[in-house]
């Protein structure tokens, strides 16, 4: 009786596996919009704050979108967007960056630059943030608005 019980975990685990592979491996749907807009996010320290501009990030919704990162704060600062950088969705990442183990941000450099291109999400408005390594407890806030593309 064991024997098959461990036989059928077995299968259970290798098509979990199997299907996990797939749906990452997955290709995105053609982009709802030709164009890439380009925007840039400047990283700043005021008054013992770090600081992201602008603090108002607003994209069409499922289009590829570039964005340019600029960290000017006296620190690495880590950027999150909520489940943007997760799912497949980056395309290409170049810079003074580094990608965070959880795909849920990317770490500037001290005096860094970095550009990231990525798939945007679906029509929405989510938090984004700006955490500093050597200010954890007190992080920017900002917002993330994508919007429908026109046209």
């Amino acid at each position: 009786m064991t024997r098959y019980a461990v036989s059928t975990l077995g299968t259970l685990c290798l098509m979990l596996s199997a299907n996990l592979a797939h749906a990452e491996g997955k290709p995105l749907p053609p982009p709802a919009s030709d164009g890439q807009p380009v925007m840039e996010l400047t990283i700043e320290k005021k008054d013992s704050k770090i600081v992201c501009s602008p603090a108002e990030l607003r994209l069409p919704a499922n289009t590829n979108a570039e964005l340019r990162v600029i960290n000017k704060a006296d620190q690495p600062v880590t950027l999150t967007m909520d489940g943007q950088f997760e799912n497949g969705l980056v395309q290409h990442v170049d810079g003074d960056q580094g990608h965070s183990a959880s795909e849920k941000g990317y770490t500037i450099k001290l005096n860094g630059k970095a550009t990231l291109k990525f798939r945007t999400m679906a029509a929405g408005e989510h938090p984004y943030g700006c955490t500093g390594v050597n200010s954890q407890s007190n992080p920017f806030v900002g917002k993330y608005i994508l919007v429908p593309p026109a046209g």
